[in-house]
């Protein structure tokens, strides 16, 4: 026997079903620094973004990113099928010829590679029979082994549609937010777009969707990080800028503007900083959150804050008139901004702007813009002169509630 192939065959094999458990079945965030599919990301994720960023041409980089997410599955699958085989390789070596083989291997090398074909030809259940076990020991291996890569196979047939049920889910609130809050989206555009006769109630709606779009980020993402990989199938939009969009709103509703969605705003902002927060730890990324926490980036400069102010202002929103709410809203900044930069470096997920940019006419136009340019002059009347501000909505809600009908 040798006990030394054993011993590493078992560890092995303990790993390996360990981590897949961890990333298949438990349904919390794994834990562990030295995980197999931690180290596998690790190890051929930024690989691939070092030669992403250094050889390949700008306009062709975002799609090439979205080749990693579902080939890193196939990948990940691949790397345990093979594990799994050496685990059961080594605990027939150590054995020492458990097994007639009609080669009549000779050396250890020949034999090892023997060990390796009944392995495989186990545990993908192809029972060729050509070499046959002589130990009742190697026979419950076999059986050991056999069953264990059908459960593999059911692990991976229903892994992959969660998976990808999961994905559609979330870019389905991610698709919808480009009608709504522009591509890319910006929270200025968001704010803007909701000036019509019972937009804040629109817009409290909205919010409180994804409010629940964060909770179900929280059940599956922390779960299934690999999600946080795969990418929008539309340009201009990632669920991280989207997720970015509503946390400036959010803050720009709690620190800026008056109304009756503050207090959505705050139960939104709050899970939705939580979201930012699990990932960036399920990452690792604590050391590049504190460097963007001792430099803060600048995404709102100081003549962007003025017009996007001006446009708030312009349709109709009531802001707040003393100086200290850009110093709320720099403050309450800094509880989410560091750790969507983290997670906008590492993923290369640009984040969205504040205020949508110039009208350019060489730019596509999204949906809504083609659309609302074909608006009836009574449309446009509801919007320009019968639009509701945040005060009169919020003194009408204030009066439903003493006098209800």
């Amino acid at each position: 026997m040798h006990p030394t192939a054993i011993v590493f065959g078992c560890l092995f094999l303990a790993g390996v079903l360990l981590d897949a458990f961890q990333t298949i079945i438990l349904p919390r965030r794994p834990v562990g620094r030295f995980r197999i599919t931690q180290l596998f990301f690790l190890f051929t994720w930024r690989p691939w973004e070092y030669l992403i960023e250094h050889f390949m041409p700008r306009r062709k980089r975002d799609q090439l990113y979205s080749f990693y997410g579902p080939l890193s599955l196939l990948m990940l699958f691949g790397l345990w099928a093979l594990l799994l085989v050496t685990a059961y390789m080594l605990i027939y070596f150590g054995l020492h010829t458990p097994f007639s083989d009609p080669t009549h291997p000779t050396t250890p090398f020949e034999y090892l590679r023997s060990c390796f074909y009944v392995s495989g030809t186990t545990l993908f259940t192809l029972g060729l029979g050509d070499v046959q076990p002589t130990t009742q020991i190697a026979r419950m291996l076999l059986v050991l082994e056999s069953g264990t890569g059908l459960g593999f196979v059911a692990l991976v047939i229903g892994y992959v549609p969660v998976l990808y049920t999961a994905f559609s889910q979330r870019e389905i609130s991610v698709a919808l937010l480009d009608g709504r809050a522009g591509s890319p989206p910006a929270a200025g555009e968001l704010l803007q777009r909701h000036n019509f006769s019972g937009g804040h109630q629109a817009l409290t709606l909205l919010l409180a969707e994804w409010e629940r779009w964060c909770a179900e980020m929280l059940e599956t993402h922390i779960s299934y990080p690999i999600l946080c990989y795969y990418r929008s199938q539309h340009d201009n939009q990632s669920w991280l800028a989207g997720l970015t969009a509503v946390l400036d709103t959010c803050a720009l509703l709690i620190t800026t503007i008056e109304g009756p969605s503050t207090r959505q705003a705050q139960l939104t902002f709050a899970i939705g900083r939580h979201t930012l927060v699990d990932l960036g730890h399920v990452f690792r990324l604590e050391k590049n959150e504190q460097r963007y926490r001792e430099a803060p980036p600048v995404r709102l400069r100081d003549e962007e804050f003025a017009r996007l102010c001006e446009m708030l202002t312009g349709a109709g929103f009531s802001l707040c008139g003393d100086v200290e709410s850009h110093e709320r809203l720099s403050a309450i900044r800094k509880l989410y901004e560091p750790h969507a930069c983290a997670l906008s470096d590492y993923l290369h997920l640009p984040l969205p702007f504040w205020a949508p940019p110039p009208p350019d006419p060489l730019r596509k136009h999204d949906g809504w813009t083609t659309v609302a340019s074909l608006r009836t002059p009574a449309a446009l009347a509801d919007r320009l002169a019968t639009h509701v501000s945040v005060r009169s909505t919020a003194s009408q809600l204030h009066d439903n509630e003493l006098h209800p009908l």
